[in-house]
């Protein structure tokens, strides 16, 4: 537990894949001297990226947690991935963390998902700082990456730090150093201190003026944000550095600003700086406003918890790792203790849960010799005992009960249909399963008695194929995999009005209702279905009978289109009429007619067929423009920009999931590996209609 809340940071790494942020975690563990060598991504000696599937493919898949000093700081540090199919994981980080560091590459700069997960941090008013890596790479643009956060991301960065040279060793002017815009000051990294030992001298005539323009951008954006600052300048004084701090420091924790630092995490230039501006910079848990939420007794009465040891006690889990011993529960205490042997509420669930354990983290692990007997307010922790709790919900106090917003994470795009071996295996598979939907929250996993499958669902090709893996190799299962296949909505064309009738006789008894439903399109096609009960306020229906034919009408909607069943979007359905006999009009009766006019409803409505559509972004050498294009256009894509970004193009195309499978292969067979893709999901479109005729028979 920290001894003092506001030396305390609770950060998260963010980027694009391949961007650095692994290596930057890893340097900083080094650095900081919580480890006596420097895990390298590619030899797979990372501490962060413990699995074996991460260590084989060189990529960060599973959210990991490190803890360690820096100064008078204490950090807790979450390194996210960068493929979007594993973005829940940066989004359940996001959602309890105070503050962020995003990386990006000088050489390739705002990448596909560097949008995605900057936005994230928007959506959960994350306070950010920003280190452009790799400034040794050839081809390293400090300025234009610089000059691109603006425009695409819609920050506004302010240079704290300025790069001295840039690229490898072997162009005119090799990146050697950065120049501290704030005191004015050379620093150069001794590479044979892996960067521990920093030279600090003045800023060299040579550089002095480019070192001057920069600085007096910087004490602008200073002078904006505080009024002493300007007085300063107004009267002709130099700004004392404490005050530059605490302005950028003041700005960057009201996200008007973003402080900009710059190096390169694999020969550690630039990292010490950059853990210092952790401390100056990024807000502590004191520094966040309180947490909101609502009574669970009273859902109307809105809550708040500060980060106070003496509030009552709350807390949010975002992360599950199951394990033998106990599931490992990953949570950010918002507000008063927790101690070990001790009892919580779980509103989400109305369950009691124990605390038996309480660990801190080191990476995916319970850190060695962790356990401990009490943590507080601010802390991020992994507790062992409860039983009841899923990724999202809240832990509180019995008595001062709270629930704290969810974690609300994206629909699957893509399935798979699998099955076991053989039948001792299917009560293993699916436990198994059972398991890893625990562990990951858009993992779907559904059965289907009928042809003795089960349907997995993820957020991508390499989401199925970690799975897949995990199944073979770490759990020792046979399995049989078949294709993935696209996972499409539903919605209609156009507007009707229906009438959804029963008359049947049941033994003795006629059974008889009338239910007239319209159905309309939403303007937004991927929103969730509405029901509206419209019926007349004198409809001499009871009460118990009318909310059960709306409720049929709401389970329909939920439960699928009438072209194959998949998911229902974009639709507005509304009773508006009934007729009722004083016999035989019961609940069931009135199922039976919501039912029949649901189906009738959505045919009468002509029902479409929804595919999904990825954003692609592709950067190339010119040399397969024509190529790689010609590609996207037989994938049915549709380009929408291209920009050059030094020697390289990117072009950015809207194309149907359905047809990119494999094409990441595609790309580097075309390009001779040179060409490199993203993709992230855009939303949804009318799919052809020969693939609509395939499911309505």
């Amino acid at each position: 537990m920290s001894a003092d809340i506001s030396l305390l940071r609770n950060i998260g790494i963010i980027a694009h894949i391949d961007a650095g942020k692994t290596t930057v975690t890893e340097r900083m563990l080094f650095l900081s001297g919580a480890k006596h060598r420097v895990g390298r991504v590619d030899h797979g000696t990372t501490d962060t990226d413990d699995d074996p599937e991460e260590q084989e493919r060189g990529i960060t898949i599973f959210s990991a947690c490190v803890k360690f000093n820096w100064g008078k700081y204490n950090i807790n540090l979450l390194d996210t991935p960068g493929h979007v199919d594993f973005t829940a994981e940066v989004e359940r980080c996001l959602r309890v963390l105070d503050g962020a560091v995003t990386v990006f590459s000088a050489r390739e700069g705002v990448e596909a998902q560097s949008e995605t997960v900057w936005r994230q941090a928007d959506r959960y008013n994350v306070p950010r700082i920003v280190f452009i890596n790799k400034m040794d790479r050839e081809g390293a643009d400090f300025e234009s990456v610089f000059n691109d956060i603006g425009p695409r991301l819609g920050g506004r960065p302010v240079a704290v730090e300025l790069p001295v040279g840039q690229g490898p060793t072997h162009v005119s002017d090799p990146f050697r150093g950065v120049i501290d815009l704030v005191e004015m000051k050379f620093l150069q990294f001794n590479p044979e201190t892996e960067g521990k030992e920093i030279n600090e001298t003045d800023v060299p005539a040579e550089l002095l003026d480019d070192a001057l323009l920069w600085r007096e951008q910087l004490l602008e954006a200073v002078c904006e944000l505080d009024d002493d600052a300007m007085a300063l300048v107004m009267e002709d004084q130099e700004i004392p550095v404490e005050l530059i701090r605490s302005a950028l420091r003041k700005g960057c924790i009201e996200q008007t600003i973003q402080p900009v630092l710059c190096g390169s995490a694999l020969h550690g230039i630039g990292v010490q700086p950059l853990m210092t501006a952790v401390g100056d910079y990024l807000p502590s848990p004191l520094d966040r406003p309180p947490v909101e939420g609502f009574n669970p007794r009273k859902t109307d009465q809105q809550l708040s918890r500060g980060p106070d040891t003496n509030e009552p006690f709350s807390a949010l889990v975002f992360k599950i790792l199951p394990a033998k011993t106990g599931d490992n529960y990953w949570i950010r205490i918002y507000s008063g203790k927790l101690s070990q042997n001790s009892r919580v509420y779980c509103p989400n669930r109305d369950k009691k849960e124990n605390i038996a354990q309480l660990w801190q983290i080191h990476a995916s692990k319970k850190e060695r010799d962790g356990q401990t007997e009490t943590l507080a307010a601010g802390d991020i922790c992994c507790v062992i005992g409860p039983r009841f709790a899923i990724t999202g919900d809240t832990l509180c106090d019995s008595k001062e009960q709270i629930e704290l917003p969810s974690i609300t994470f994206a629909d699957t795009v893509l399935s798979m249909a699998i099955e076991p071996e053989n039948t001792g295996d299917r009560k293993k598979l699916e436990d198994t399963l059972d398991m890893l939907r625990r562990q990951d929250p858009t993992f779907r996993a559904v059965d289907n008695e009928e042809l003795g499958q089960t349907l997995i669902s993820g957020m991508g090709e390499l989401h199925l194929e970690v799975i897949q893996h995990r199944l073979t190799r770490d759990f020792g299962l046979n399995v049989k995999f078949y294709k993935p296949r696209v996972n499409y909505r539903e919605t209609i064309g156009g507007s009707a009005e229906v009438v959804g009738v029963c008359n049947r006789q049941i033994g003795a008894t006629q059974m008889f209702a009338r239910l007239s439903v319209r159905v309309s399109p939403l303007e937004d096609t991927s929103a969730a279905p509405l029901v509206f009960d419209r019926l007349p306020a004198d409809t001499p229906l009871p009460g118990d009978i009318r909310h059960a034919a709306i409720q049929e009408l709401r389970d329909r909607a939920e439960g699928g289109g009438v072209l194959a069943g998949f998911p229902l979007s974009g639709i507005k359905l509304e009773a508006f009429d009934v007729e009722v006999h004083e016999e035989g009009s019961d609940e069931i009766a009135f199922r039976i007619a919501a039912g029949d006019a649901f189906d009738k409803a959505l045919e009468k409505a002509g029902p479409v067929l929804l595919e999904p559509i990825m954003k692609v972004e592709l950067t190339t050498p010119d040399d397969y423009m024509g190529e790689l294009v010609g590609d996207l256009q037989q994938r049915r894509a549709l380009i929408a920009a291209t920009e050059t970004r030094g020697a390289m193009t990117v072009i950015t195309a809207h194309a149907p999931l359905k047809e990119l499978f494999g094409y990441s292969s595609a790309v580097r067979s075309l390009s001779q590996g040179r060409a490199g893709s993203s993709m992230e999901p855009l939303g949804y479109q009318p799919a052809p209609k020969e693939d609509a005729d395939a499911f309505h028979y």
